[in-house]
């Protein structure tokens, strides 16, 4: 079985890094209402998602107003804080949770051990095809996704309108970087500090997001192949170098010393940058900090790749479920995500508070919330799309191995063909 409960209550704090990097035990100050709960199933939830952290608080809660016998215990790590270093905290440290988030099948690899059969489900059963590609093993279904999730380049509608650019012709990297000198010559007219607010300190942004836009073809567009892969050929490397070179050349300096949230809601929402890579899962950050700007003026290119004219959508993260806690707590933790993805309240609330594009079948009546997540949801529907492959790459090999490099390359340490011999002996080594 598994250890002790590491957190009481459900109104948990984004941790911050330094809880995050020495151990994840907290309270949140809510022992005496745990305590009173008499035979109450608890189930602790350890998440990763920080822009819908308050909107999933306010689903458990409802959650649990419909089921008093269970309580539900939320801890939200990430944004700038690591959550796979977490969550490996968690588990060596005997304070497993209940419920928790893994990516493609090289966490499926890493977990194995922990992670339940969720076939009986029926999000299982709801799941859209191609969505639990990356999560099934001898014939068990081992998470459930989050939702669809498409990212590209985010740029102010506004800006690009004042300075005479038109986003719809900008369709190769020659176009973008045209536009990019043009913001970048205009800038104190325009009211922006630079192009871009590049977070170079964020691995994930460099590692998983831009290293996917150019690797994916190389593995056919899907995850299973990248997985299977002994080798990383980096077939359109000069591509990829052009595209972090203008990023970072143009954007607010130093972006070694750039986060996530600093893009996102001190630079971007304020209007200060004209652009940032990310995707529709910032809708919900940029509103709380502007509203109207995140309803009316954020706009999505794709970013260019030499072929190509779609986004790169994919399942971000799947829910599992720990197999070593009791067995009520197990069928509790499937009964909350069934609950979440299949109920009507559940369906409500994904598609309007959570923003979600949808990764189950009977969302056909309920409207997508927010304009980027619309978007992305046009390309889905006109199959203009790139597969998430950097979920399929060895374990560690996004943060650790490749985006150490580029960051060691963007300090001038290393060269760029450095970078790239680097991190092809770090996933042929994984591989052996």
């Amino acid at each position: 079985m598994k250890g002790k409960k590491f957190y009481t209550g459900i109104a948990s704090a984004l941790l911050a890094s330094s809880i995050a990097l020495t151990g994840c035990s907290f309270s949140s100050g809510d022992e005496s209402a745990s305590e009173s709960s008499g035979d109450a199933v608890t189930v602790d939830v350890f998440q990763f998602k920080v822009e819908f952290k308050e909107q999933f608080e306010e689903l458990v809660s409802m959650y649990e107003e419909e089921n008093p016998d269970v309580n539900i215990n939320v801890k939200t790590v990430g944004g700038g804080n690591d959550y796979g270093a977490a969550l490996k905290t968690s588990f060596s440290s005997g304070e497993e949770p209940d419920i928790f988030n893994i990516g493609g099948p090289t966490d499926v690899q890493q977990y194995e051990k922990y992670l339940a059969d969720l076939s009986d489900t029926k999000a299982a059963e709801a799941a859209l095809d191609g969505t639990l590609t990356s999560v099934k093993k001898d014939g068990q279904i081992l998470g459930l996704p989050y939702n669809q999730e498409g990212y590209g380049l985010l740029y102010n509608k506004k800006v690009f309108e004042e300075a005479g650019i038109n986003p719809d012709e900008i369709k190769t990297m020659d176009d973008l970087e045209s536009a990019v000198k043009k913001l970048d010559s205009n800038k104190k007219e325009l009211g922006i500090k630079a192009p871009f607010a590049f977070p170079a300190k964020e691995k994930w942004v460099i590692g998983n997001h831009l290293a996917n836009a150019y690797i994916a073809e190389e593995f056919n567009h899907s995850v299973m192949d990248a997985y299977e892969a002994d080798t990383i050929k980096f077939e359109m490397a000069d591509q990829m170098k052009r595209f972090l070179d203008l990023q970072n050349d143009y954007s607010i300096q130093p972006t070694l010393s750039l986060d996530y949230s600093q893009q996102v809601e001190e630079y971007f929402s304020l209007g200060k940058v004209a652009m940032i890579q990310q995707g529709n899962w910032v809708y919900n950050t940029i509103a709380s900090m502007d509203e109207e700007f995140a309803q009316n003026n954020v706009g999505l290119l794709p970013i260019p790749v030499e072929g190509y004219e779609g986004i790169p959508v994919g399942v971000p993260n799947y829910w599992v479920v720990n197999k070593e806690s009791e067995d009520e707590v197990v069928q509790a933790s499937k009964e909350f995500l069934d609950w979440m993805y299949t109920s009507e309240t559940g369906k409500k609330f994904v598609t309007e508070k959570f923003k979600f594009i949808p990764a189950y079948e009977g969302y056909e009546d309920l409207e997508i919330a927010d304009p980027i997540s619309q978007e992305i949801y046009e390309y889905v529907k006109a199959e203009k799309t790139l597969g998430w492959v950097f979920l399929g790459a060895p374990i560690g090999w996004t943060e650790d191995a490749f985006g150490v490099a580029v960051q060691e390359y963007i300090a001038g340490k290393i060269t760029w063909e450095e970078v790239l011999e680097q991190s092809r002996k770090a996933w042929e080594q994984s591989r052996k």
